[in-house]
């Protein structure tokens, strides 16, 4: 049984996603949501997750709305080094400030800025590490940043047992088949 799953996937800009407001947002959370409601029924009890735009914080405002419904869910929020996105736009600072204060943990890898890739060569060691498990939004037919968390939980010795889940673009299109299915049928729930 899986007890902490490291969930990443796609930048919004790997998504073409470039407003809070895009429809796309809604596919992915429904996806997330299904996924992670799954896992919470299989005993999960830690979400751990990055920082990054996209996913990431995605599925961190999914799990804290999960844990309306399973109340043993705790939700971490890991960044690679220290003022990880400082030069994003202030908006976007100012969101993942937000994100990260309602989260039940949040911390660094690295306690130095950025200094080079190894930091987020260790953050990929820590975080494989750290969990048993993973759910990525990632595609192989479809390659993007999320490849190397990829390769990296497809090579886990198979000693770990550590289960992957991917959501791909196939599961995208037929999510949101099935959500404009309920809106017409009036039954869609907004996310």
């Amino acid at each position: 049984m899986a007890k902490r799953i490291w969930v990443s996937g796609y930048r919004k800009y790997e998504l073409s996603v470039f407003g809070d407001k895009d429809p796309k947002i809604t596919v992915i959370k429904y996806c997330l949501k299904r996924e992670l409601q799954s896992l919470c029924e299989d005993g999960m009890e830690w979400l751990i997750t990055g920082c990054e735009q996209g996913c990431e914080q995605w599925a961190a405002e999914v799990g804290l709305e999960l844990k309306q419904d399973y109340p043993q869910l705790q939700v971490a929020m890991m960044q690679p080094y220290a003022n990880f996105g400082n030069r994003w736009q202030e908006e976007s600072q100012q969101q993942l400030a937000a994100l990260k204060a309602r989260v039940d943990f949040a911390a660094s890898v690295s306690k130095d800025d950025y200094k080079s890739g190894q930091q987020l060569a260790a953050y990929g060691s820590f975080m494989s590490a750290h969990t048993d498990g993973a759910l990525l939004l990632y595609d192989p037919e479809f390659p993007g940043k999320p490849k190397f968390n990829y390769n990296r939980v497809q090579n886990m010795p198979a000693s770990r047992h550590y289960n992957v889940s991917l959501i791909t673009m196939y599961d995208l299109q037929e999510a949101a088949a099935n959500l404009a299915e309920e809106e017409a049928n009036g039954r869609f729930q907004d996310f």
